[in-house]
C-alpha cells in the first residue's frame, strides 16, 4: 500500500510565501513522477508541477517564475515552494505520483489534499 503525505499548506496574504511537501510511503519499486494539482471551488483539478524521474519539470503557466518543485530523492518526497502568492493560487492542492510497484505494474496515487488560502 502506498501512501502520500502532504504539509505545508495555511493562510497567507498576497505576496507572501509557503512551502508545500509530500512524502511517499509503502511498496514503492522505482517512480515515475511526482508533482502537485490543485482544484478550486467550481473549477476543474489542474497540474501545477510536476518532476519526473529524469529531472524533467513542468509547470503551469500561470505558475511559471512563482513557483518552483524539487525533489529528494532518497526521502521519497517532493516540494512545491510558492512565492508571490495570490487570492487566485487559493485551492487544495494534492500530491500526486506514479510509481512502479513491481517490474510491471505502475499506479497513479494521491494525497488526501491540502488547502491553501491566499487572502488580506
Amino acid at each position: 500500500q502506498v501512501q502520500l503525505e502532504e504539509s505545508g499548506g495555511g493562510l497567507v496574504q498576497p505576496g507572501e510565501s509557503l512551502r508545500l511537501s509530500c512524502a511517499a510511503s509503502g511498496s514503492i519499486f522505482a517512480i515515475i513522477a511526482m508533482g502537485w494539482y490543485r482544484q478550486a471551488p467550481g473549477k476543474q483539478r489542474e497540474l501545477v508541477a510536476d518532476i519526473n524521474r529524469g529531472g524533467g519539470i513542468n509547470y503551469a503557466d500561470s505558475v511559471k517564475g512563482r513557483f518552483t518543485i524539487s525533489r529528494d530523492n532518497a526521502k521519497n518526497t517532493v516540494y512545491l515552494q510558492m512565492s508571490s502568492l495570490t487570492p487566485e493560487d487559493t485551492a487544495v492542492y494534492y500530491c500526486n505520483m506514479r510509481a512502479y510497484s513491481d517490474y510491471v505494474r505502475h499506479d497513479e496515487y494521491w494525497g488526501q489534499g491540502t488547502q491553501v488560502t491566499v487572502s488580506s
